[in-house]
């Protein structure tokens, strides 16, 4: 399964320009897989299950309903954060000139994929592919 996490990580990294590495973790910030470069994933990935704690309880507080994704802006580029299932998230770092519409677009996507990947990893790829609801 960490083989094709892998790949979709990567797949992610292609289709968004300045995106600079990803990884997926569980919601208690153990490292399931990654593809950074430069950034310890291990500290990352425990510092997303932090800010998903806050994150879930600020959209529960104000009515939101359920954690969705957040996105961090900072000087140098950001750190966007997508549910993805039940048990893990989707962490992807990327530089400041990305376009975050088309981040938001691709991860969204990506966070499906590796949510069916997570919840029925012996399921053929033609039945992984999230399905448009009309």
């Amino acid at each position: 399964m960490e083989t094709e996490l892998l790949a979709e990580l990567r797949a992610l990294k292609h289709r968004v320009p300045h995106l600079a590495g990803g990884l997926v973790g569980s919601v208690d910030g153990m490292l399931v897989a990654h593809d950074t470069h430069g950034t310890e994933p291990t500290g990352v990935a425990a510092m997303t299950a932090a800010s998903l704690s806050l994150a879930q309880r600020l959209a529960d507080a104000t009515g939101q309903g359920d954690f969705r994704e957040s996105l961090v802006r900072g000087e140098y580029g950001y750190v966007a954060t997508y549910g993805a299932g039940g048990s893990c998230v989707l962490t992807l770092l990327a530089h400041p000139d990305v376009n975050v519409g088309r981040l938001h677009l691709e991860a969204r996507r990506s966070a499906q994929r590796i949510a069916a990947l997570l919840n029925d990893p012996l399921t053929s790829k033609e039945t992984r592919e999230p399905r448009e609801v009309s």
